[in-house]
């Protein structure tokens, strides 16, 4: 094959590639068409509030039902496990046609009960969230001269000790006309057409339009009474009703009914299909989130480039004088010298615990395979925020799925330690298996019955649960022990010295090592804790978090800092003759988990003011437990592996009698 033949080959793929790009821009998402006329029908989600971060049914609150009956939407694993209940809705549009005073229902008279729930939920800030062709309802709402994007509207509000609901919505629906050629583009194919789902008469030339917005803006509108008489769902209602958002008057009271009406307004826009996501991806202040991490990136990279320059030529310098030494000379001056030198014979001793180390290392293998894995599918655009629920769905097939190198690391790490002995392998490879999801199932199960107890949509079903369960010991263990019989056949890594069998004393220290360890996480914490303001924002705040490929970065710079972390401790360590670096080595980078927690201690202190309620509290910090012991597997894992190699190599390099 000649060179111009490659470089054709070449072209086409980077065009494929491209075209894939643009193709799928959402996977998962096609173009629907709609014909003039065509019926689109509203979902409705589960009500969310950053006030309890606790999720409840659209209809726990008294809200119109649909004719049919209220029918759950087909819900992947990921959905389930973030509390989504998408269901259908009365709400019913007709594409291309603007409606007013469209009359919905009107609810029996309010019980004790449910005026009670009324007012707590509209106490707690909670949101309805609306979905129109897989897109979530937006409010805009001006600020001191900005406009903010909220997804979905408040139940209601509190004025004066009165409490109003928001009872008639206005839609503004955004629509791109449909066009073959543009569609084909987009499909990355020239049949592109025959393959997008369509409703109604796909065969007809009757001009077809894509939804690509959907806002929303509520009013609170008090009806009268006697226009409310014999209307049924769908009918107009007969005085006109002007939606001022910035009034209110439907008033809710005890053992009165409330009325809710819609309108909805359709406008053509210049948005196009694969950028309709756009309002929603864009966060605010974007200039400084993206400037602050340049500005942490190229801190960190040339603070860890300092430390590895002179680590480098440090170590250089001592192997290059131990070498320079003949063997008489070298047995004259061990008395004199001190540092690594001479822990030759002990550096390679069994750590305390070793089988723990052994799973521990294994799971922080999976955890940061895991991550890596699902950042970057993310940063591809394969688990969007169009696809609801794909990011926990992928992070759990991954993590399952890499049950092998964590049973392998573990195993082979075991065998390693004992110097080749197969003995004990299955035991250290069930402890990989379980150590991590055993304490996960333990952290969940807990928080669950507490949302359990609040009748919260976030609450995993039991049926979920038993799915889990047996996700867990059906695929999880089983390759976890396959990983391990894996490790087991594998040749175990030979130490390049012996073992003496006199364990050498530890000289007195000038300062707890332990407290050198501690420390070192504040490092790597400096590579995250920008990053990490996004990312609990996106969590407990409701926002839309999109930059996973700088969240790849950061995590490639996390993991890279946490390395050399660890390999300064380790070689301070072994300088000061103490030769239990094993343990040191992984908590010197996974210690950055500490302070991940205590900033998720000042976070909710500082920036989730509102959360109210010791539920609510507990789950937060249940939930944040969990992410910072998952970070201290994997963030440990890095710094252990790289130190057991720099110790390694190390001694290896050394000549020996």
């Amino acid at each position: 094959m000649g060179s111009f033949d490659k470089f054709k080959i070449w072209v086409l793929f980077i065009c494929l590639v491209s075209e894939l790009g643009h193709g799928f821009y959402l996977p998962g998402s096609y173009p629907h068409k709609y014909e003039v006329g065509d019926f689109l029908n509203v979902k409705v989600n589960s009500l969310t509030s950053i006030d309890t971060e606790l999720p409840y049914s659209y209809y726990s609150l008294p809200f119109c039902k649909p004719e049919e009956g209220v029918k759950d939407s087909a819900e992947n694993l990921g959905e389930l496990l973030m509390g989504d209940r998408i269901e259908n809705s009365p709400y019913r549009f007709k594409m291309y046609t603007n409606e007013t005073e469209v009359f919905l229902c009107q609810t029996k008279p309010l019980s004790g009960e449910e005026f009670k729930l009324l007012k707590e939920r509209i106490d707690e800030m909670y949101q309805v969230n609306l979905i129109l062709d897989n897109l979530p309802a937006i409010r805009y709402t001006k600020k001191e001269g900005y406009f903010l994007r909220w997804t979905g509207y408040p139940v209601g509000i509190k004025v004066q000790d009165q409490y109003y609901v928001f009872n008639h919505l206005k839609f503004t629906v955004l629509v791109h006309k449909f066009e073959e050629t543009n569609v084909a583009r987009v499909m990355g194919t020239g049949d592109g057409s025959e393959v997008i789902s369509t409703v109604g008469n796909s065969g007809s030339d009757a001009p077809g339009y894509m939804v690509v917005g959907f806002e929303v803006v509520p009013c609170s509108y008090q009806h009268s009474p006697d226009s409310l008489k014999n209307l049924k769902t769908y009918n107009k209602f007969p005085s006109p009703i002007k939606c001022d958002p910035t009034t209110v008057s439907m008033a809710i009271k005890e053992n009165e009914p409330v009325a809710f009406t819609y309108e909805v307004n359709f406008v053509e826009s210049d948005i196009k299909w694969p950028s309709r996501w756009d309002a929603y991806l864009k966060m605010e202040g974007a200039k400084v989130h993206w400037f602050s991490i340049l500005n942490s990136l190229m801190v960190i990279t040339f603070l860890a480039g300092i430390v590895l320059v002179i680590f480098l030529r440090t170590v250089r310098r001592d192997l290059a004088r131990y070498d320079e030494l003949d063997k008489e000379a070298q047995a004259q001056m061990n008395e004199e010298l001190s540092g690594w030198k001479l822990v030759v014979g002990d550096v390679f001793r069994a750590p305390g615990n070793p089988g723990l180390l052994c799973a521990m290392v294994g799971d922080g293998v999976q955890i940061l395979g895991m991550a890596v894995v699902t950042i970057m599918f993310a940063a591809l655009g394969f688990m969007s925020p169009a696809s609801r629920g794909t990011l926990i769905t992928g992070m759990l097939f991954f993590y399952m799925i890499l049950g092998v190198a964590a049973g392998y690391v573990a195993v082979r790490l075991w065998r390693t330690i004992f110097c080749g002995d197969h003995k004990g392998w299955v035991s250290v490879a069930w402890k990989a298996a379980c150590f991590f999801p055993g304490i996960a199932f333990f952290i969940l199960t807990t928080l669950n019955f507490l949302l359990w107890g609040s009748h919260s949509t976030g609450a995993i079903p039991f049926s979920l649960f038993v799915v889990l369960i047996l996700l867990w010991f059906c695929i999880s263990v089983p390759l976890t022990l396959i990983g391990g019989y894996l490790g087991a056949k594998a040749p175990h890594i030979e130490y390049p010295v012996r073992t003496n069998q006199i364990p050498r004393e530890i000289p007195p220290q000038k300062y707890p090592s332990w407290l050198l360890v501690l420390g070192a996480g504040t490092l790597p914490f400096g590579t995250l804790f920008i990053e990490l303001f996004f990312i609990m924002s996106s969590l407990w705040m409701g926002r839309v978090y999109y930059v996973f490929g700088f969240l790849l970065i950061v995590m490639l710079l996390l993991v890279i800092v946490c390395a050399e972390v660890s390999l300064v401790l380790t070689y301070m360590h072994l300088c000061v003759e103490d030769w239990k670096w094993w343990w040191k080595s992984f908590f010197a980078s996974g210690s950055v988990a500490i302070y991940i927690f205590l900033y998720s201690i000042n976070y909710l202190i500082f920036d989730l003011k509102s959360l109210s309620g010791p539920v609510s509290a507990t789950l937060y910090l249940g939930y944040s437990l969990f992410m910072v012991l998952a970070i201290m597997f994997a963030t440990g894992t890095v710094g252990f592996l790289s130190s057991f190699w720099f110790v390694h190599y190390l001694f290896s390099s050394v000549k020996l009698d």
